[in-house]
């Protein structure tokens, strides 16, 4: 299965998870993209399904196809939220970030029932930050101090888009740490979100119920404990 195949089957796989009627997590990156087309295609053939985004180029992508949004503020009754990620192991844990989005899929992850991870299987490893960094969304305010203290914890780099620092949807900088294999990624998570200076990190301990791996053998579920 091709990558783009792989995508897609897990998109069309994450559609029949959805409830009749109900609150849907819309999340972000490419995968994400192809569910959203899906939810737009139940809507128009007359589901009751209202989204909330978890980005400004997902709610776009969610208002160009006619989806029900509900708005930002909160709190949100939502059923089943379906997002992408980077990394997962063995025990679901997760890396996002990737799209930097990070902040706001947690948010919108946290109020869900259920939350669907839908990846191929090159993003499984047996434990976090063997394949991936750790992205770190920081204030504008103080971030070079905020960015030495996340160097005690592993290398840091400021993550650039088009040659120019990236900035989220809020505003905020991205830097990606190098904290090597994961032991205990609760701990890490823990101690990033006591930083002050620190919005998120990209680290999803225990918030993944489902996760739908496409790959060379078909489509695979796994569910959290």
């Amino acid at each position: 299965m091709d990558p783009a195949e792989a995508k897609r089957s897990v998109a069309r796989a994450a559609l029949e998870l959805l409830p009749e009627h109900g609150v849907v997590g819309l999340g972000t990156g490419s995968t994400a993209t192809l569910f959203i087309d899906g939810v737009a295609e139940l809507v128009r053939a007359g589901r009751k399904l209202v989204g909330v985004p978890t980005s400004d180029a997902s709610r776009k992508q969610a208002e160009r196809l006619g989806i029900p949004l509900l708005g930002d503020e909160g709190p949100w009754p939502i059923d089943v939220c379906v997002d992408g990620a980077d990394e997962v192991s063995e025990r679901l844990d997760l890396i996002k970030g990737g799209g930097g989005a990070h902040t706001r899929e947690k948010i919108v992850n946290r109020a869900a029932k259920t939350n669907v991870i839908v990846v191929d299987e090159s993003k499984l490893s047996r434990r976090l930050g063997e394949r991936w960094k750790v992205p770190v969304e920081v204030l504008a305010f103080g971030r070079l101090a905020t960015a030495e203290r996340l160097g005690e914890l592993g290398p840091v780099t400021l993550r650039l888009k088009d040659g120019a620092p990236w900035r989220t949807d809020s505003g905020n900088y991205i830097y990606d740490l190098a904290a090597g294999v994961l032991d205990d990624p609760g701990a890490l998570e823990t101690r990033l979100g006591l930083l002050p200076g620190v919005v998120e990190s990209g680290l999803f301990v225990r918030r993944a119920n489902v996760v739908l791996v496409a790959g060379a053998g078909g489509l695979r579920t796994l569910r959290a404990p």
